[in-house]
């Protein structure tokens, strides 16, 4: 039998963890590309610098280029396993394939992944105030591999739910879950895809 303390403790922990979780944000849904494949992933950025374009104003109400450098050190305290550097420079030439992470704070209501793999990115109006949202992508030329939306409250890029949020949402954009990479039921089942 279970005692008291035993059971009051195990809501606890329960509740500490929930805090946790609604304090550092939302992960929206998550679509992978039948080409997502976590292992070319991780072969493309380990020991690399891996490019991070960022789109609009996650906090209108500062400097762009203030919340870029500020962004750029969360971000990779925050990243994902493998060891690459996140970096906002362009590529010295284009490589073939192209391999970056989209960054699109505030996206217009019908932009799509495929989009703003090809290089269309539209933006809701800035509004001082809103909540850091942020539609992330994964991208191999013009091909969204993955995609996941994400969204805090925020008051700045140095608020630990910023760091929080990027953490749990590059664990969903770069997912390395066995399922995606060994289906279940094989290739060729119509159950092969989650």
């Amino acid at each position: 039998m279970t005692s008291l303390p035993v059971v009051r403790f195990a809501k606890l922990l329960i509740g500490l963890l929930m805090a946790g979780c609604a304090a550092s944000g939302t992960i929206g849904g998550a679509y992978y590309d039948p080409a997502y494949d976590y292992s070319e992933f991780f072969a493309v950025t380990d020991g690399r610098d891996f490019q991070v374009v960022m789109a609009g104003a996650p906090f209108p109400n500062l400097p762009a280029v203030q919340v870029q450098r500020a962004l750029l050190p969360v971000m990779q305290a925050a990243k994902p396993r493998p060891n690459l550097t996140f970096t906002y420079a362009d590529p010295p030439e284009l490589p073939r394939p192209y391999y970056r992470m989209v960054l699109v704070f505030d996206a217009a209501n019908d932009l799509t992944a495929a989009s703003v793999c090809a290089g269309t990115i539209r933006h809701k109006p800035p509004v001082v105030g809103r909540s850091f949202n942020v539609f992330a992508i994964y991208c191999r030329n013009d091909l969204a591999l993955s995609q996941t939306t994400a969204w805090t409250n925020a008051a700045g890029p140095n608020d630990p739910q910023v760091q929080a949020l990027f953490a749990q949402l590059f664990l969903v954009l770069f997912d390395d879950s066995p399922r995606r990479r060994f289906p279940l039921f094989g290739p060729f089942s119509r159950f092969g895809r989650w």
